[in-house]
């Protein structure tokens, strides 16, 4: 990891789209798939300003569509890195939709992203470390370190018994 120390307000990113009929299914509604498309983008901007590093898209996680969003909907998507390893970086995303004209804002969604920072010929390159200064940054901090630990033993590069903030969750005290 390099030497240099990064707060997590430094990676913020707020980005606001209008929903458009081009952005819609048949019922109007926004389509999942250009919504992941924005939250990758904001998410790409929060690992890049971080690290100060072209970014690629790790893993995404448990993306779930809790509210549809609506044509005409102004959709907010907030995304901020909670946490740096090595070269990888994990950012948090929450996207919340507005009808404006009813004052109606709901949150639609929220996830992980991993991010690697990578050098001009792809391989991957030591980040920042993050500093979490408010209460609820340091919480997604603390909490990084076993989503990070359950994301590799689901894809096969950690062995269940190795991952030890996972294994804590269900040992008693």
């Amino acid at each position: 990891m390099s030497n240099k120390k990064k707060k997590a307000t430094e990676s913020e990113v707020v980005m606001t789209e209008l929903v458009l009929p081009n952005d819609t299914n048949t019922l109007d509604n926004m389509m999942g798939g250009r919504l992941l498309h924005l939250m990758d983008i904001a998410s790409a901007i929060a690992a890049q300003r971080h690290s100060n590093r072209i970014v690629v898209t790790a893993s995404v996680d448990n993306v779930s569509f809790n509210a549809p969003i609506a044509l005409g909907n102004v959709v907010t998507l907030k995304a901020k890195v909670t946490r740096s390893f090595n070269s990888s970086m994990e950012v948090y995303i929450k996207v919340t939709a507005e009808d404006i004209p009813a004052k109606k804002k709901i949150v639609s969604n929220s996830a992980f992203y991993t991010f690697v920072a990578v050098d001009q010929g792809g391989k991957p390159i030591d980040v920042p470390e993050l500093i979490p200064e408010t209460e609820s940054e340091v919480e997604l901090y603390e909490g990084a370190l076993r989503r990070r630990q359950l994301r590799l033993v689901l894809a096969g590069r950690m062995k269940p018994q190795d991952a030890t903030e996972v294994k804590a969750l269900f040992m008693e005290s």
